[in-house]
């Protein structure tokens, strides 16, 4: 195919070599003339318009959304993983030291009740980011979603 049958010509004539439909000629039983027909369709057509163009910022913000509070769970994880790493070091370096099983046991004892501590903080505070993200996420879908309910009125 040459790449002037690709070209619409200056009046709209072919496309792909093809003369193009005139929609404005088609009349559909039952719904009246030509003029109410278009203006209904130009009237749905603006309607579905409108409702792309919500949902299509509803999208947007939700991504942002989710990209910012995901990043920021990310970086939880990694400040978590962080100081658990640092504590496990601790906990080896301070049981290297020790001068009896009695220590070793103490220090094992202390060190079990301090992971479990941090994770259950830990846990916590990964527990209310992800309520967050979920929250954030899904308002700018709530908030579209409703005035796309709207615009179909």
């Amino acid at each position: 195919m040459s790449e002037s049958e690709v070209k619409v010509t200056a009046n709209g004539t072919k496309v792909f070599g093809m003369p193009l439909l005139d929609f404005s000629k088609i009349a559909l039983p039952g719904m009246g003339g030509n003029e109410q027909v278009v203006a209904r369709a130009r009237e749905s057509f603006e309607k579905i318009k409108a409702a792309s163009e919500e949902m299509t910022e509803a999208l947007r913000e939700t991504c942002s959304s989710s990209s910012r509070n995901t990043t920021d769970y990310g970086l939880k994880v990694f400040e978590i993983s962080n100081a658990n790493a640092a504590s496990a070091l601790d906990f080896w370096i301070d049981l290297c030291g020790s001068k009896s099983a009695t220590d070793a046991l103490a220090l094992s004892a202390a060190q079990t009740r301090k992971a479990f501590d941090a994770a259950s903080n830990q846990n916590r505070e990964l527990w209310v980011l992800a309520q967050k993200c979920a929250t954030e996420t899904g308002e700018p879908i709530r908030k579209h979603f409703s005035k796309v309910l709207h615009l179909a009125d």
